[in-house]
C-alpha cells in the first residue's frame, strides 16, 4: 500500500537534529519505505543525514510517502509526531 501526505513543520528551529533522530529512530522497528519531498528534493527519511540536508524550516510543507505493509501505522505515527513537535513544545 501507497500513502502519501503533506505535513507542516512545527518545531521553531525546523528539522534539526533533534526531531531527525527521533523520525529515524521511530521508523526502526518499520518496515515500510519512507520518503520525504522538500523543495523538489528527495529523500529517504531513514538517513538522518538526508533529512538535516533537506534544510526544512519551521512552517515547511513536507510530502511524506510510504510504501510497504504497515504504510497506514507509519503514516499515523509519523503524523502524530509531527503534530507533537516531537516532543519538542
Amino acid at each position: 500500500m501507497k500513502l502519501i501526505r503533506k505535513v507542516k513543520v512545527k518545531n521553531s528551529l525546523g528539522l534539526h537534529t533533534r526531531p531527525a533522530a527521533a523520525i529515524v529512530k521511530l521508523l526502526q522497528p518499520r518496515k515500510s519505505a519512507v520518503f520525504f519531498t522538500y523543495r523538489n528534493e528527495t529523500i529517504n527519511a531513514r538517513s538522518i543525514m538526508s533529512i538535516l540536508m533537506l534544510a526544512a524550516k519551521k512552517n515547511a510543507q513536507i510530502v511524506v510517502t510510504i510504501d510497504g505493509d504497515d504504510a497506514e501505522a507509519t503514516m499515523e505515527y509519523l503524523v502524530n509526531a509531527f503534530d507533537q513537535q516531537f516532543g519538542e513544545k
